[in-house]
């Protein structure tokens, strides 16, 4: 019998150490937790990876340094490790070759062997706000953070990156551009990495170019961009920022294609699906959120009580055959919006006296304005003339 854990779409981790599954077909999240232990904010799950192909199994990353293995087929955690190397939280998970690898806001990234002698260290540059593994050549890691460029590594020569972004040219004062890249990934079938900065920037970089500035520069809103994720067919990718704003930016001519709404915490999070028109995100207003990257529909909300770090999105594409009905789905929303307009509309109009106390006097709207009488001065000098 497979576990009910199997069939969560999505899985996201909080502030207070849990891992929680969401099944968007019951609308409803499981909380899982490693033994017995109290919920703290210093167990906050900070990252989040598949440990192998299949999404059998989830590594945790938590604020305490501990990485967790999670089961889905068995629907508990099962091993935990003490990963406590380096300063700060956990800015990214990955596998390679059945290893894993860490990378902590200090700059320390790891590569856990089997054998202690065996692992790899690698000093990225401090301020790290995340690394990202390239899926089609898993040797591949992106780093950046706060006046830390972007750098891409091979794990199999890790002397020396292989790609060192160049920052901009100075702006119009003749000012330096300050560095802050909060995310990136990179695109399929090339070489390419788009980056979000905490400059509301969105940057396209080709290290096969001779050109390490970037090739292309887009900006939206004014507020920092927090977390992006490609779009299906990776020709637009879906940026958030700390506002609560979410846009589509088209990579081939940086503009803005569409913005979803709904939100209203920072986006801590956003992952889209790789072949359904699905975005998922999640962030500090406590809600997962799912839309439609076609229509703009919100397509699934869910309420998870916690404040919100990191998500997993399942890959499966044949979510309908499980049972899952997205226009009953959004029917029921409809009809929860329906009920509570019809709170709204069923409550009594109060009428204030600040209307009629703000309205002009009948006699004041009639009234001419008096001249001004002469004065006695006046008077005189007209007898006297």
């Amino acid at each position: 019998m497979a576990s009910p854990a199997r069939g969560n779409h999505v899985w996201v981790g909080s502030e207070t150490g849990i891992l929680k599954g969401i099944d968007l077909q019951k609308k409803q999240a499981t909380n899982y937790k490693f033994g017995n232990t109290v919920l703290s904010r210093h167990e906050a799950v900070t990252a989040l990876c598949w440990g192998d192909p299949y999404e059998s199994e989830i590594y945790v990353g938590c604020l305490d340094g501990s990485v967790k293995l999670f089961s889905t087929e068995k629907g508990k955690f099962t091993e935990s490790r003490d990963c406590h190397e380096g300063e700060g939280p956990f800015c990214g998970l990955a596998m390679l070759d059945g290893s894993l690898i860490t990378c902590v806001q200090s700059g320390l990234l790891k590569v856990w062997r089997d054998t202690p002698s065996e692992n790899v260290e690698i000093q990225v540059g401090p301020g790290v706000c995340r690394m990202r593994q390239n899926p089609e050549q898993l040797h591949h890691m992106a780093t950046g953070g706060k006046e830390n460029c972007l750098k891409v590594w091979d794990l199999h020569q890790p002397q020396e990156p292989i790609f060192r972004a160049k920052n901009v040219r100075n702006d119009w004062l003749d000012l330096r551009v300050p560095i802050w890249d909060r995310d990136m990934q990179f695109l399929p079938g090339s070489e390419k990495i788009v980056t979000c900065t905490g400059y509301h920037q969105v940057r396209l970089y080709d290290p096969s170019s001779p050109q390490r500035r970037p090739v292309l520069e887009a900006t939206f809103g004014e507020y920092p961009l927090t977390a992006l994720s490609l779009t299906p067919d990776a020709n637009a990718v879906v940026v958030g920022s700390s506002r609560g704003d979410v846009a589509v930016i088209d990579l081939r001519q940086g503009r803005l294609v569409k913005c979803l709404k709904g939100f209203a915490g920072s986006i801590r999070a956003i992952q889209c699906h790789p072949a359904l028109p699905l975005v998922a995100s999640c962030g500090l207003d406590r809600f997962l959120r799912v839309h439609s990257l076609h229509h703009k529909r919100l397509e699934h909300k869910v309420y998870l009580k916690s404040r919100l770090n990191c998500l997993l999105l399942t890959s499966r594409e044949k979510w309908e055959n499980e049972g899952l009905d997205s226009s009953a789905e959004l029917q029921s929303d409809v009809k929860e919006e329906d009920e509570v307009d019809e709170i709204w509309n069923s409550m009594e109009v109060v009428a204030t006296k600040r209307k009629a106390e703000m309205q002009p006097c009948p006699e004041s709207e009639d009234k001419e304005p008096q001249k001004a009488k002469p004065s006695k001065k006046k008077k005189i000098r007209k007898a006297e003339s």
